[in-house]
């Protein structure tokens, strides 16, 4: 049975990856990008928010760096693919491949940087709020103000254009809206917010690691397809709100793995198996629809 203290560890994590989520959402989902930038532009956030936070900048502002780190990543991933016309996929791995080194730098040449002895948000709500609970409410805080920012903002008329370019990016150049504009503030964005995860990610952990990257865009992608499954996408908000339960479902599964015996090394396979039958699900669920609507068709 999973203990209480892995329960709350899990959906302490959950919320972060959460952001995670809602970053890999607006690219894959409402631009239709492939990003896989992710797995860079995670560690970027990570790192800028670590360095920060042993310099003795305040959490929040190294929060805010993580978040600009992120989106320059994602920003250059943009323009790869709508100026020199790199295929999104390939434009990806090529900042993720580039921007290792570069979060290298970030890390003073360090594979590892601890946060044992630096302030981060997570030790200052520890002064504000019970100990056992501080990071339960900061992590519920942080995501629903997320949450906000991203069901206002894709409400605005950008937004609109935003969604629009993933549906229709013809139609879009019809109407006269730069769809090479719409792909860099998405990617931007959309990067931000994963950035914006890693800094949490680092802060919460106590380090950053320079490959603490690998496969995070599966787990981005598992929680968008679990959370849209389980909990359906009527509505942008339900949707929004879909995918960061989905995260948090995420992690109470891995949870319940690591109760079940599996070694830590075993997650990434898990994270794999957890995809596929993600996925498996949805292809099941349309089926099961198209099959209902039939059998309604055929009675009527």
């Amino acid at each position: 049975m999973i203990t209480v203290g892995a329960l709350i560890g899990s959906i302490e994590l959950g919320m972060i990856y959460a952001i995670l989520a809602l970053g890999v959402f607006l690219s894959f989902r409402t631009l239709n990008t492939p990003d896989l930038t992710v797995d860079g532009s995670i560690v970027t956030g990570a790192a800028a928010s670590a360095m920060l936070c042993t310099l003795g900048v305040h959490p929040l502002l190294a929060l805010a760096a993580a978040f600009i780190g992120g989106a320059c990543a994602g920003a250059i991933t943009a323009l790869l693919n709508t100026k020199l016309k790199i295929q999104a996929l390939l434009a990806g791995i090529l900042v993720m491949l580039g921007v290792y080194s570069i979060n290298l730098r970030i890390m003073g040449g360090k594979a590892n940087l601890p946060l044992m002895k630096s302030e981060t948000l997570y030790t200052k709500a520890g002064e504000m709020f019970p100990a056992q609970y501080s990071k339960l409410i900061v992590g519920a805080i942080v995501l629903i103000v997320v949450i906000a920012i991203f069901f206002f903002f894709l409400k605005t008329r950008i937004g609109f254009a935003l969604r629009a370019t993933g549906d229709n990016e013809e139609m879009v150049r019809a109407a006269g809206i730069s769809s090479d504009n719409m792909k860099l503030l998405g990617l931007a964005v959309s990067n931000g917010f994963v950035g914006l995860a890693g800094g949490l990610l680092s802060q919460y952990q106590g380090y950053c690691d320079i490959g603490m990257g690998v496969g995070m865009v599966v787990i981005g992608l598992a929680s968008v397809i679990i959370g849209e499954v389980i909990f359906g996408t009527t509505s942008l908000l339900r949707r929004l709100i879909a995918v960061a339960l989905g995260a948090v479902v995420y992690r109470l599964i891995l949870a319940i793995a690591l109760n079940f015996g599996m070694q830590a090394t075993d997650m990434k396979l898990v994270s794999a198996v957890i995809v596929v039958i993600a996925l498996s699900m949805g292809v099941l669920g349309e089926t099961f629809s198209i099959r209902k609507k039939k059998r309604g068709a055929k009675n009527a």
